[in-house]
């Protein structure tokens, strides 16, 4: 009697193994390697304090790609080289379709710092010498908020114009004689060695350990100025995209963020509770 129940307990032991085993590969979550993409800045800082935690829970695997320019960041999703980029506003994000034919969308905002006007030639905005210079972005986007800076200090007046028309020859009156000099983005903090004045992109004087109280003057930054994680049009609704989206808008990333000081200034994004009050610097 028992020789014959020993096939049955070994069969029954057999099954009982399996349940077990698809009941645990079941509970755990899948493993979604997650390529994120970043240029020089802050936002790979933010994204690594209060987003990345998040994901990793849901069973994602993070990998990092980092790109010296944005082009070569918005190339690469479009690519789908990798899944995201965080490093561009959506005005810069809009140019960069209509000019590439491309479908890159913005999904959600990010805690951004302003530009500034930044020295290490002057203590001061007075006295200037005719003929001073003013380092400025050479992209016609971010261009144009340089030039909206220097005319709030009344220095020069400006066209109206859209970004993607905007260039030097828009100054329709320069009040002080400066000497614009466009550079890339990224070589704004390296000009403060030679210009009298750069006005340096947020992310980029974060990077060169600029602090935004060092700054003369910050930008009013505006609404669709502030970064974006950018995906490709046909992927926002992925499972992936919404999920980066949940863990930006948390309660979990806003605590980190506004419990560092680091981030004190940064424009934050509607969905925080309350946006930050933006402070000029030595004016």
């Amino acid at each position: 009697m028992l020789k014959s129940l020993r096939p049955l307990l070994r069969l029954s032991h057999i099954v009982l193994l399996a349940t077990v085993l698809i009941g645990s590969a079941q509970a755990a979550p899948p493993v979604r390697e997650l390529k994120l993409g970043f240029v020089p800045g802050p936002y790979i800082d933010e994204f690594k304090l209060g987003v990345q935690p998040q994901l990793e829970q849901k069973g994602y695997k993070i990998r990092y790609y980092e790109f010296s320019t944005g082009l070569e960041a918005n190339s690469a999703v479009f690519k789908g080289d990798i899944d995201a980029n965080v490093m561009q506003h959506s005005v810069f994000l809009a140019s960069y379709n209509e000019r590439n034919k491309t479908d890159l969308v913005g999904i959600v905002q990010v805690p951004t710092p302003p530009m500034g006007l930044y020295s290490r030639k002057h203590k001061s905005l007075d006295n200037l010498k005719k003929g001073f210079t003013v380092a400025v972005p050479n992209d016609p986007v971010n261009l144009q908020r340089a030039l909206w800076i220097l005319q709030r200090l009344g220095w020069i007046r400006i066209r109206e114009n859209k970004p993607v028309d905007v260039t030097e020859l828009d100054v329709v009156e320069n009040k002080v004689g400066l000497k614009l000099v466009l550079l890339e983005n990224a070589q704004g903090p390296r000009a403060l060695d030679d210009a009298d004045f750069a006005a340096i992109q947020g992310n980029f004087a974060i990077f060169a350990k600029l602090k935004l109280s060092e700054a003369f003057i910050l930008e009013d930054m505006k609404p669709p100025y502030i970064n974006v994680v950018a995906v490709k049009k046909t992927k926002q609704d992925e499972t992936y995209a919404q999920d980066i989206v949940q863990a930006y808008r948390s309660e979990f990333f806003q605590k980190a963020i506004r419990s560092e000081p680091f981030y004190d200034g940064f424009t934050l994004p509607d969905y925080f509770s309350a946006t930050s009050t933006l402070k000029l610097g030595k004016n």
